[in-house]
């Protein structure tokens, strides 16, 4: 089995919904995803995928949906006035926590067929969530 991976570093924000913690207050990650390709033989090239490829698809994606942004569930409060401040946000149908974001650019990747086997989404240096392929 052939792995590649490529890290995405970016800036989010994003506040928890019914989390009794600091996380439940509006604020902000220096983020990285790290995301994992897998298959069982390589193509014509030797590649499992091209590192550019995954640069410009799903970094671009990130840096378009993602980065610079506040990561908000659709429901929160705060949306509204974010919208009338005109602040960028990328809304979802979940709390958005590291779980959820490593899953929303694992599921992205995999939509553009990615063998995608696992996102790591790194909150801290110390901290990270996975979304692994069954």
């Amino acid at each position: 089995m052939y792995r590649v991976t490529r890290q995405i570093d970016f800036c989010y924000g994003h506040r928890l919904l019914n989390y009794d913690g600091k996380c439940k207050h509006l604020h902000g990650h220096n983020g990285r995803a790290v995301i994992a390709l897998e298959a069982d033989s390589l193509d014509e090239r030797g590649m499992v995928l091209d590192f550019s490829d995954i640069k410009r698809v799903v970094s671009g994606w990130i840096d378009d949906n993602l980065d610079h942004r506040m990561i908000l569930h659709r429901d929160d409060p705060a949306v509204a006035i974010l919208q009338q401040l005109g602040e960028p946000l990328h809304l979802v149908d979940c709390n958005p926590t590291a779980e959820n974001i490593a899953k929303l650019i694992f599921d992205f990747a995999a939509e553009r067929g990615y063998p995608v086997v696992q996102v790591d989404l790194w909150e801290t240096r110390s901290c990270y969530a996975s979304w692994v392929a069954k």
